[in-house]
């Protein structure tokens, strides 16, 4: 079986050295080249067609966001960046998902060898799928007022008429809001199918609770990038908080989230404990208290990623008697997490990305109008 071959773009000698090693030690993969800037990298890919690059952020001559957008408009490929836990960082790399990078590691800003020993298993594992995963370029978003980033969808080319639409003016969900649940679950290319429903949902709609798989130090400046996008609210849970209508809560990278009932009230529950599933946090977790506290009233999304997370919890969310949703194979980055609850027999219905947000709006619809019609 042929190896994944691999490409390391870093200006440290040392991360160069130590990605070379970690990449070279697994009987399924080599690193054929290693560059100290995109302009070295440039003629390496061009002379090696490596399967993967690994693509640090901040660099000289240029930076690693400025080689991707170049990368994803020429030649586009798999890419896992690899980026530092600061601010500027999280910042960076999210935008690097947007332009069509597939994952990234977190490197330790200090005590970097041993942190990427440390971390090897997930370089690895993340390069094993970035060799297998769909390159997608997702639409900007509704509204935004910076130009599309090169090598993403435009508006008025094919792929852009799959991307949800800003919701026209509808009736309102009224009292339905305060009821009913949305949660989702994502994790490789899911930052940006996460933004794709979101971004569909009007500002009445019902809370959303999302795991989308990420580590600490990314998740907070994640929801801020949300929340200048879309119509509901969105932000890092918080323990113990209300969980509103019209606003969605994401679990901080390296927590656990989970829901419970206070009175009248969900209310948002953020723990540590044992990853779920090699998970933390885990859509395992999220979706258990779905279908335990929430059970006929939640609404259950399962979009890209790799692995089986959450497709058990999802089948118990249908057993309790929950609407559930997963986005179809053409449209995910990587199809893992949708088909193992497609095949759990957890999924009411497989949907492209674009028009998840809508099915769920048109489905919270009828169950007003069937409430109604029994009034």
């Amino acid at each position: 079986m042929p190896k994944t071959r691999v490409v390391v773009v870093d200006d440290s000698a040392l991360v160069r050295s130590m990605l070379t090693e970690i990449i070279n030690r697994q009987p399924d993969m080599e690193c054929i080249g290693a560059a100290a800037d995109p302009l070295v990298a440039r003629e390496m890919i061009r002379n090696l067609n490596p399967d993967v690059i690994t693509l640090d952020v901040e660099m000289p001559r240029m930076d690693g966001i400025d080689f991707l957008s170049k990368l994803m408009r020429l030649r586009p490929m798999p890419v896992v960046m690899v980026s530092t836990l600061t601010e500027r960082g999280a910042e960076v790399t999210l935008k690097a998902l947007e332009l069509g990078a597939i994952d990234f590691v977190a490197k330790p800003k200090i005590g970097v060898a041993d942190g990427l020993r440390q971390l090897s298993d997930d370089i690895t594992d993340k390069i094993r799928v970035a060799s297998k995963a769909r390159i997608h370029r997702l639409a900007p978003a509704p509204g935004a007022s910076a130009p599309a980033a090169p090598g993403t969808r435009t508006p008025g080319s094919p792929a852009a008429a799959s991307a949800p639409k800003p919701a026209a003016a509808t009736p309102s969900l009224g009292r339905l809001s305060t009821e009913k649940l949305i949660f989702i679950g994502a994790s490789t290319g899911g930052t940006e199918a996460t933004k794709e429903v979101l971004i569909g949902l009007p500002a009445d709609a019902p809370a959303v609770v999302i795991t989308q798989h990420m580590p600490p130090g990314f998740t907070k400046n994640y929801a801020a990038r949300l929340d200048g996008l879309c119509k509901i609210s969105v932000k890092e849970a918080s323990d113990g908080e209300r969980i509103l209508p019209g606003h969605a809560y994401i679990a901080p990278g390296g927590m656990h989230l989970s829901v419970e009932r206070s009175g009248a009230n969900y209310i948002a529950r953020v723990q540590d404990g044992d990853p779920v599933n090699r998970h933390k946090p885990s859509v395992e977790v999220l979706f258990k208290s779905a279908a335990r506290v929430v059970g006929p009233n939640a609404i259950g999304i399962m979009l890209t990623g790799m692995g089986a997370d959450g497709a058990k919890a999802m089948r118990e969310m249908k057993d309790a008697g929950a609407y559930c949703v997963a986005q179809d194979e053409a449209s995910c980055v990587v199809f893992g997490m949708p088909r193992e609850a497609i095949n759990a027999g957890a999924v009411q219905e497989v949907l492209p990305l674009g028009k998840i947000s809508s099915h769920v709006l048109d489905h919270l619809r009828a169950t007003v109008g069937q409430a109604l019609s029994r009034v």
